[in-house]
């Protein structure tokens, strides 16, 4: 039960900013529909997943290589939402003609903030680092459950969100990216 509940709340942890970047992809595209509302959520909840899988297998064979790693990873994340963040801000002060859909989030920039927001995650794999396999993808899998619920409502009330905000949501959207790269960058120095 202990491993369980660490699961899920390892899930909820690292689900947060995957959840704000999903409220910006339902600002940015308010007539979206459910299948791309899940998609999106598939992809958030997926590299959740696969971070912390990354980090346990590095734990137990490149432990040397990813200490040498970690202390890019949030300016990796950074430099990733501010880039993201930015595109957005620039999208969003060019006129979209009236069309909200102009303004989508492509595949290419849906996976760069599918990794921006778990590069974090690769930590996970400390934690879960004594773990055998199976407990280990059992846990990354209840991460994924939980980022991929706790996603698809951040798609929901962003696009809801959206369609009040219309044509200025990209710039609200790459406002909150931004913040959040600046939020993780200072959480690093922070301790």
């Amino acid at each position: 039960m202990e491993f369980v509940i660490k699961s899920l709340l390892l899930g909820v942890g690292l689900a947060m900013d995957a959840f704000s970047v999903s409220l910006v992809s339902g600002l940015s595209e308010p007539k979206m529909k459910v299948g791309r509302m899940c998609g999106i959520a598939a992809v958030f909840a997926t590299f959740q997943a696969m971070m912390p899988m990354i980090g346990w297998v590095c734990v137990h064979s490149l432990v040397s290589y990813f200490h040498a790693f970690s202390p890019f990873i949030p300016w990796i994340a950074f430099l990733l939402l501010a880039f993201i963040g930015g595109k957005m801000l620039i999208e969003g002060l060019k006129p979209c003609d009236g069309e909200a859909e102009l303004c989508k989030i492509g595949l290419g920039m849906l996976l760069l903030q599918g990794v921006a927001t778990s590069i974090d995650a690769l930590s996970v794999g400390f934690t879960i680092s004594d773990y055998n396999i199976v407990e280990a993808l059992w846990s990354v899998m209840l991460i994924a459950v939980v980022t991929f619920i706790i996603c698809l409502v951040g798609v929901f009330l962003g696009k809801k969100f959206g369609t009040c905000l219309a044509g200025r949501a990209n710039i609200l959207g790459g406002v909150i990216l931004v913040g959040i790269g600046c939020w993780m960058l200072i959480k690093h120095f922070l301790g």
